[in-house]
């Protein structure tokens, strides 16, 4: 007699067997060819059929096979986003655009942060396309990316957020920075400031921005006072730094345009630390509309970056070309970045 014993055993629960596109298509009463055009969204299905599809894939379970799916089309389904620093508001809502344009076309998201790293960059890039990504999108650290330029040669779609680059795959969405900028001093001198400063970004940073505000100033025909421009980094104490010295001058100024909203907010802080009242003893303009322009006190007037807009445009155009709709030379979007009047100027 042999003795059994249950002393250690492990119950294992078979694997169930995957469900089919064929089992989906027999019980939505359709081709396996039609389940595929509407998992797909690359052809026009009626919207009875696509209904009774997408209810037989949820009463079945269905998942697609991607790994079986990537090996077959040679495409790995994923996209990545590679940007300088993901703790920015501004960059985390363009991922988001970027995702929502891309999650519908069933593409995942591969999000890469180079802390501002030129050599960061390129690692990834070389990850990126190692891992086979279908696209990329790059807000480079540097005007021109010879990383992205690279990748594009290799033959993967690259949508550029600003910058400048001419090649046949690569594509580039930006904003008209001078403008933004421009209306926002305009709008200083037209509430009556007489001494409009500005903090700018770190050196050859921003320089849109700036080219802005000098061309606004020039239009109006006043000369910039070169004592009136501050240096920042793109933070709040940034900001606070760069107003510190400006209020600390003999003659300071009325007005200030901040080059971000983040400095802005952080000028704001020395502002009511000295008793000054935004804006009736100093105005403070912002630039990027990120979601506490509208928390802090008084509410910043600022520039509006449409960063979500920016990350779905990317997506948009990156998608056009992994689907075969656009196979012609690299194209540039330009996006309209309008004030935004708030209580602070």
């Amino acid at each position: 007699m042999t003795e059994q014993t249950t002393e250690g055993a492990v119950d294992v629960v078979p694997e169930q067997p995957r469900v089919t596109i064929a089992q989906v298509a027999r019980l939505a009463g359709v081709s396996p060819t039609t389940v595929s055009h509407v998992l797909s969204g690359k052809r026009i299905v009626g919207a009875t059929t696509r209904v009774a599809v997408q209810d037989a894939v949820r009463t079945l379970g269905y998942r697609p096979n991607h790994v079986a799916r990537s090996l077959r089309t040679r495409r790995s389904q994923m996209v990545a986003v590679i940007v300088p620093d993901l703790t920015k508001p501004y960059y985390s809502v363009l991922t988001r655009g970027l995702a929502d344009a891309t999650v519908g076309a069933a593409y995942g998201t591969y999000v890469c942060n180079t802390d501002g790293s030129a050599e960061r960059e390129t690692g990834f890039l070389q990850n990126v396309l190692d891992r086979g990504v279908d696209g990329i999108v790059l807000a480079s650290v540097d005007a021109v990316s010879a990383a992205a330029i690279s990748a594009a040669d290799f033959g993967t779609p690259v949508v550029c957020i600003g910058g400048s680059i001419d090649h046949p795959r690569v594509d580039v969405v930006t904003i008209d920075e001078p403008a933004g900028s421009r209306a926002a001093t305009l709008h200083l001198i037209g509430r009556g400031a007489e001494r409009i400063g500005m903090i700018q970004g770190p050196p050859e940073s921003g320089l849109l921005r700036v080219e802005g505000f000098f061309k606004a100033m020039a239009e109006a025909g006043r000369s910039v006072d070169e004592s009136l421009l501050a240096k920042g980094d793109w933070t709040r104490q940034g900001g606070r730094d760069a107003m510190t010295a400006l209020m600390g001058l003999a003659a300071p100024p009325d007005a200030v345009f901040c080059a971000n909203d983040l400095m802005a907010i952080g000028a704001i802080d020395v502002a009511r630390e000295l008793g000054l009242r935004v804006p009736a003893d100093v105005a403070i303009v912002g630039f990027d509309d990120v979601d506490a322009a509208t928390i802090v006190t008084p509410a910043l007037t600022t520039v509006r970056n449409p960063a979500y807009e920016t990350g779905r445009k990317a997506g948009e155009l990156l998608l056009s070309r992994l689907r075969g709709e656009y196979r012609e030379t690299g194209r540039t979007v330009v996006l309209d970045c309008p004030l935004v009047l708030r209580e602070s100027a």
